[in-house]
């Protein structure tokens, strides 16, 4: 349980950095993106090459390549990007709450792709979920110097939980084909690969070159809320139940919203707290149906 709250605080995290870098100076969403990947890529390299050196593992089919394509591509790229580009606009409070969303996405995807029954229970869950964003949102329209960059930003933010929610669909079929190590490993890297292409089409090399700040900020983003959470969320998840994880990641739009008062000045209110109490109440919902 305390490897799956340290995971919950270094993800709640990940807003904070990216913030801290946007008030630092002016850099894009793709810049952070691409300088997050490339302090977090050596150790997901170690790791894929680890994994790769496992003589019990199967060597990987074209079939198994192309589903980590396009999972890196989801998952961790796009999804990625679009939450990046969702903070330029959004305070770190609501793109949490609104991130965190993303089992009610899993399940109506569920229901509408595969035929899933949608319950009672499960329609609660989506109820309380949407009255919590709607929540959040109206007290961040309070204080957004422009409604359309609320607008924006919200809309990037609740597509890459979309976005996610599609990786996390058709992910359990293929870790359990080529190993958790491997797959976390290899997905990153490609991932990393798609990052720095889009890089390359869109800005010069030369935008690499940033102040010492936002070197250790960006250190910080890969190693504190990427390397880190990752590391003791699998160690949570050998050691109790994936409920129990769930149940104890959780606090993390607390978490975030907290943060985001202490270290940005964000305000925090009650009718924010109560939209985040909403979407964990619908997302306890969902995983306790599941």
């Amino acid at each position: 349980m305390a490897c799956a709250v340290l995971s919950a605080v270094g993800f709640a995290g990940k807003a904070i950095f990216i913030k801290l870098a946007y008030a630092e100076v002016r850099i894009d969403a793709t810049t952070l993106l691409a300088l997050r990947m490339i302090f977090s890529a050596p150790f997901f390299a170690w790791l894929a090459v680890r994994a790769a050196a496992n003589p019990d593992l199967p060597p990987l089919s074209r079939r198994d390549w192309a589903w980590l394509a396009w999972l890196a591509f989801a998952g961790y790229y796009f999804s990625s990007y679009l939450d990046f580009l969702g903070l330029e606009y959004i305070t770190a409070a609501l793109e949490r709450i609104i991130l965190f969303t993303y089992p009610a996405w899993v399940l109506l995807i569920s229901a509408f792709w595969f035929g899933k029954r949608i319950r009672r229970r499960d329609a609660i869950s989506l109820a309380l979920s949407t009255t919590g964003i709607c929540a959040a949102f109206v007290s961040d329209l309070r204080f957004a110097g422009s409604a359309r960059s609320l607008w924006t930003g919200a809309g990037c933010v609740l597509g890459a939980s979309l976005i996610y929610s599609l990786y996390l669909l058709g992910t359990r079929d293929v870790v359990l084909r080529v190993g958790s190590s491997r797959f976390t490993g290899y997905v990153v890297l490609i991932a990393a690969a798609f990052v720095m292409m889009q890089f390359a089409a869109t800005r010069p090399w030369s935008a690499l070159r940033q102040p010492a700040s936002i070197y250790w900020l960006a250190l910080g983003l890969a190693i504190v809320s990427t390397v880190l959470p990752i590391i003791f969320l699998v160690q949570a998840l050998q050691r109790v139940s994936p409920s129990m994880v769930a149940i104890c990641s959780s606090i993390g739009p607390v978490l975030t919203i907290l943060m985001g008062g202490a270290f940005l000045g964000e305000p925090v209110t009650a009718i924010q707290l109560a939209g985040a109490a909403c979407v964990l109440a619908g997302v306890g919902l969902i995983t306790k149906a599941g």
